[in-house]
């Protein structure tokens, strides 16, 4: 059973980032679709698969973290507009019945992603 989690990481202060809001968008042509929003917990981790079994399709989805405001919450002074905002990181599902791990290592300056298990 193919599933979709993420894990999102505050490097600059080194540990997980808990309340950022994360939205899940399915792209379908030119118009995206978003699926579902949710919000990290104290571990930086969504409480449940934010896709799984029959719900993960093959295609191409992508994930956006507000970043933006789960900065200014932890009380980093960004400029204005800040360097990051919205963090959009586009993927592809070829595999419907794999686990696809995307995490996010944020910080105010940068932010990197893979897959991960």
């Amino acid at each position: 059973m193919g599933r979709l989690t993420t894990h999102v990481l505050d490097t600059a202060l080194g540990r997980p980032a808990a309340g950022l809001v994360v939205s899940l968008y399915r792209i379908d042509g030119l118009q995206p679709r978003r699926l579902l929003v949710t919000r990290t917990n104290a571990d930086g981790r969504c409480d449940a698969p934010l896709l799984e079994g029959g719900a993960l399709l093959p295609g191409v989805y992508e994930l956006h973290f507000a970043a933006g405001d789960y900065l200014r919450a932890q009380g980093y002074v960004l400029d204005e507009p800040p360097f990051l905002d919205v963090v959009p990181i586009r993927f592809g599902v070829s595999d419907a019945a794999a686990h696809y791990h995307v995490p996010l290592l944020l910080s105010p300056y940068g932010y990197s992603s893979y897959r991960g298990s």
